[in-house]
């Protein structure tokens, strides 16, 4: 009986498994989209457009993202981890203190303050309140994750003695907050276009680690 069973219930159930997860097609897409949203905006950008630029039918486009929301969250996601995995790597391969969370906030400045990371954070911004999972979604993938990795690093580090954080998850917040001083604002709300220089950010940086070390480090008797 089982010799003789249809086998296309399973060839089909296989080939919807492996739909969409063609890495080059993906990237192809990516790349698409960024150039329109780039140039229109999210809202006034469509999922035709977005196929015409990246050479896919919209039967396609649809196999990898449900809806243009989803594109966009996927398309942050791959200019996040240009990034973020250098900010991960600074805590965990630095033993001296200060040089972890310079070599943290550097990278998070330097996240925060790419063009498409600016742009990305004023588009959210503007449907949040419209379209609230999509906000949800840039926050919890993006300034909470990054958030949760800063905090259980600083826990780590209460356990060693180093640090006396009695709220931890304030203290990481309270770091990426001072990192963040004079550099993102302006350039989000396009006050200010040109990017900071690596001067800029480390002026700011070591200045965070010097405040908070300040505040949170134990001091030896």
């Amino acid at each position: 009986m089982n010799d003789t069973a249809d086998p296309r219930p399973r060839t089909a159930a296989r080939n919807r498994r492996i739909a969409g997860m063609d890495p080059q097609k993906r990237r192809q897409i990516l790349d698409g989209a960024q150039a329109v949203f780039h140039a229109q905006g999210f809202d006034a950008a469509s999922m035709n457009e977005i196929a015409t630029a990246a050479g896919v039918s919209k039967g396609t486009l649809y196999v990898y993202f449900e809806d243009k929301e989803h594109l966009f969250i996927a398309l942050i996601e791959r200019e996040r981890e240009k990034h973020r995995q250098h900010m991960y790597d600074a805590l965990a391969e630095h033993p001296d203190l200060a040089h972890a969370l310079t070599g943290f906030g550097t990278n998070l400045v330097r996240l925060l303050t790419d063009p498409f990371a600016l742009s990305a954070h004023r588009t959210v911004l503007g449907v949040a309140e419209r379209m609230p999972d999509l906000g949800r979604e840039f926050y919890e993938r993006g300034p909470l994750l990054g958030g949760q990795r800063l905090t259980a690093f600083l826990e780590r580090r209460v356990a060693t003695g180093e640090l006396a954080i009695a709220d931890p998850v304030l203290a990481a917040a309270q770091f990426a907050d001072l990192c963040q001083s004079t550099l993102l604002r302006p350039r989000l709300f396009n006050a200010e276009r040109r990017p900071p220089t690596e001067a800029e950010i480390a002026h700011v940086v070591d200045a965070a680690v010097t405040m908070f070390l300040a505040r949170y480090a134990v001091r030896a008797h």
